[in-house]
Formats: structure tokens, sequence, C-alpha cells
């Protein structure tokens, strides 16, 4: 009854095709079919996806102006729509300048949230020190990807850098935010109703948790995609459009991890 219904309300898939772009020149192609939904758009649903880094990145910068935080947490989240905004175009065009937008966009991301993460409350030497360093770290992962077009190294950069945010983070949470929590506690008449420093640090840990495990979700997912890719893509044109989209692992690691790291 459920196939019948499916089968219904659902149309083919085009073959694959070429598209309005032309022939790719990216390193990197995965598991959705070019051009099989649209002319204009290699891979739609990839591209599609994208638009939630970039709604993401300009909610984030709206929550910083409105609440004061740092000028730097600001350039991340305009570094966090630069990444969208290159992988949209990536995935759209299959195109290799699109690419490096899109892969060079997270390191220098993920770089200024380093500078973000050490350099608070921190001396301005050090700040100059640390962006010094964190800028030829840049220069470097640029000059070696681009001699080497290896997007193994890429991958490898990139979750190096995203590790050290992440384990960072952690580390401040319990050795600076804690104590700063507990000593504003202390400080509060006893009968002021707040959350105290526990509270506050167990919900930070369950929201580092559940973004840890969304991305997680969305890098297995991903990877599967990859690994499976010659099974999953006749599935897609058995149930046909638009219910094959659900299938599209790419797609949801973008979803996820734009979920997870938000």
């Amino acid at each position: 009854m459920l196939d019948s219904i499916l089968s219904a309300l659902s149309f083919p898939y085009h073959e694959p095709r070429e598209g309005y772009w032309g022939d790719k020149t990216v390193t990197l192609n995965f598991c959705e079919e070019d051009y099989v939904i649209s002319y204009y758009c290699a891979e739609f649903c990839n591209t599609l996806t994208n638009l939630l880094f970039i709604w993401l990145g300009l909610k984030g910068i709206r929550d910083c102006l409105k609440y004061g935080h740092p000028a730097i947490f600001v350039v991340a989240f305009i570094g966090y729509m630069v990444v969208g905004t290159g992988s949209t175009l990536f995935h759209a065009t299959l195109k290799y300048p699109m690419q490096l937008v899109d892969e060079l966009s997270m390191i220098y991301t993920t770089c200024l949230m380093c500078f973000a993460t050490f350099s608070y409350r921190r001396s301005r030497v050090f700040s100059i020190l640390l962006g010094a360093a964190l800028t030829g770290l840049a220069w470097f992962i640029t000059a070696r990807y681009y001699h080497t077009k290896d997007p193994q190294f890429h991958q490898d950069a990139y979750a190096v850098l995203t590790a050290v945010v992440v384990f960072s983070n952690m580390w401040i949470m319990e050795k600076s935010v804690r104590p700063a929590l507990e000593k504003r506690q202390q400080e509060r008449s006893p009968a002021s109703r707040v959350p105290t420093a526990d509270a506050i640090i167990k919900d930070m840990w369950i929201l580092v948790a559940t973004g840890l495990t969304i991305f997680l979700g969305g890098f297995l997912i991903w990877n599967l995609d990859n690994v499976y890719c010659s099974t999953i893509r006749p599935w897609r044109h058995n149930l046909g459009l638009p219910w094959a989209v659900v299938l599209e692992g790419h797609a949801w690691w973008h979803l996820m991890t734009g979920i997870g790291g938000e």
C-alpha cells in the first residue's frame, strides 16, 4: 500500500547529463549524481542544504551584535557564511576554484575560531603572536594543499583544527568558566534564585555532547554514502523524486554539521 502511494506521488530522475556549467574540474565528486535534478545545478541536494550555513551565520552575527560579543566572533560567523557560500558554488558548478573557496574557507574559519578561543582575556602581545602563528599555519595548509591537491591532507588538517577547538573549549569550561560561575554564585545573596554553577555547566555539557553526536553522526552518514554509493544510487532511482533525497548522505552531512556546530 505504502509503495503504491509513494510510486504514485513520485517522478523519475533524469539520467546523468552534461549541465549548464560544462565539464567538471573538481578533484572530488560525491555520490549525488550530476545534473539529475536540475540542468542548472550539478548537485542539487548538496547545494540546497548549504543555505543552512548562511542562515546560521546571519543568526550568529545578529546575536553577537545584540549581546555585545567581541568582534572576532562576528568575523568567525562571516567565515561560517563564506563556507556555506563556497560550498554552494562548489556543489552547484563542480568547478575547482569553487572547491578551493569551500575547502580553504573551512580552514580559515576554524583558524579564526582557534584565535577567538585562545586569545580571550589574554594580553595584546600574546594575541598578536597567536594571530601571526595561525596566519602562518593557514598559509602553510593553503600552499601544501594547492601543491598536492590531496583531499586527505585537507580533511586531516580540518579535523585536527576542529578537534583543537572542541577540546580546548571543553577544558575552558571546567578550568575557567566553572570557577567564574562559582565565584559569582558566592557573591550573590543566598535568597537570589539563579541557576547554580553545576546546573549551568551541566547544561553546557549536554549542549556539547548533543552537538558532537549530531556532527559525528553526519560524518558517519557521509562515509556510508561514499562506501556504499553503488548500492544507494539504484535505491534512489527506485524511490524516485522527491522521496529519494532522504538518501543523499552528503546533504545530511551539511545539515548535521550546521546544526551540530551551531
